[in-house]
This record gives structure tokens, sequence and C-alpha cells, in this order.
């Protein structure tokens, strides 16, 4: 599956630029949670929105003490089973609360690195699954590369990678723009839009 070239840059973050990556990449994925929420009248989107709410209060309110045990457990039980359903919105569903796992996981690990790179690589996959699923084939990594789809969600993730690696110390202002352009956008990794 394709690989995003900031993968080996990552180890020049710090685990709250670590952290603060994976919230991005999380607000991105939270659209297709909420619209498959919708859709299928599956448990509740607010369940997802307040734990990644939680990560980004972590992120910018120094000494902000979350029980990451307690929110994995809920949001375990906010997991779709995807044999339980018919339409394809459970599998980007299920992509965006396994990058929450992660993100969960990697706070109550404290190993940063191995978990950004999976979200990054989680988020790539949901697009180019959705890709191949809409096309009905297999695609190659150049293939699925030349995908307008693939091309947004590198360059997003490049880029919020670009605005981190700029900063020496936690920079709670861009930590709060990041999240709040994310949450006006309201676009997913697959094009899903909640405005």
């Amino acid at each position: 599956m394709l690989r995003n070239p900031i993968h080996k840059r990552m180890e020049k973050l710090g685990s709250w630029q670590h952290y603060t990556f994976m919230a991005c990449l999380c607000e991105r994925m939270y659209p297709n949670y909420q619209a498959f929420c919708h859709q299928t009248g599956f448990g509740e989107a607010a369940v997802y929105r307040r734990i990644l709410d939680l990560v980004w209060e972590t992120l910018v309110i120094k000494g902000a003490k979350i029980n990451f045990d307690s929110q994995l457990e809920k949001l375990e039980d906010a997991i779709p089973d995807a044999d339980a359903f018919e339409v394809y919105g459970v599998h980007p569903a299920i992509d965006a609360c396994v990058a929450l796992s992660e993100l969960i996981h990697a706070h109550l690990s404290g190993e940063t690195l191995e978990h950004a790179i999976e979200v990054s690589e989680l988020s790539i996959r949901t697009v180019a699954m959705l890709e191949m699923s809409q096309a009905d084939k297999e695609m190659t990594d150049d293939e699925l590369k030349a995908l307008p789809l693939i091309e947004n969600e590198l360059d997003v993730q490049w880029e919020i990678f670009r605005l981190l690696v700029e900063c020496e110390e936690r920079d709670i202002e861009l930590i709060k723009g990041l999240r709040s352009d994310l949450k006006e956008a309201a676009t997913s990794n697959i094009g899903i839009n909640l405005a």
C-alpha cells in the first residue's frame, strides 16, 4: 500500500507534534464516522467527537488530565462491526475509529512515532480503498498516486507536517488554528462534507 514520503521525516518531530498530526488526521476522518452513524442509525457520533475533543484539550491545556483507558473503552464500544452492515461507509467509519484508537494508544504508551505513521497510513489507505472499490479493481501505487483524492490526502498530510516541523516548541496557537481550520472545512479525507 502507498507510503507517504513524510514517514521517514516524522522522526524529526517531537511527541506533541506527533499527537497534533494524529489529531488532525482524526479530525479529517471524523465526518466519515458521523456520516455512517447518521446513515445507519448506528451508535452516537458524539462519542467520537467527545473523545477527539479531549485529545485536542490535552494539546492546548497544560496538565490536562484525561483518563485515556476509560476513553479507549468508550471508543471500543462505538466501533461498528463490518459484517453487520452492507453499506460501504462502515469501512471508513471503522478506519476513523482505529485511527483514534491509535492516538489513544500513543497517549497510553508514550510511543508516538509508530502510531503517527500508522494513522497516516490508515488515512491514505481509507482513500485508496474507496478509489479501488469505486473502480472495482486493484490498483498499483503509481495508479493510486495519480488520483486527485490520493494527491489531496498526501498534500494535506504534507502541509500539516510542514507547519509542525517549523515549530521549535509547542505552539498553542498553531494547534488551535489547525483544529479550527479542519473543523470548519468539515470535509473528510474521502470527500464527505458535514457542512
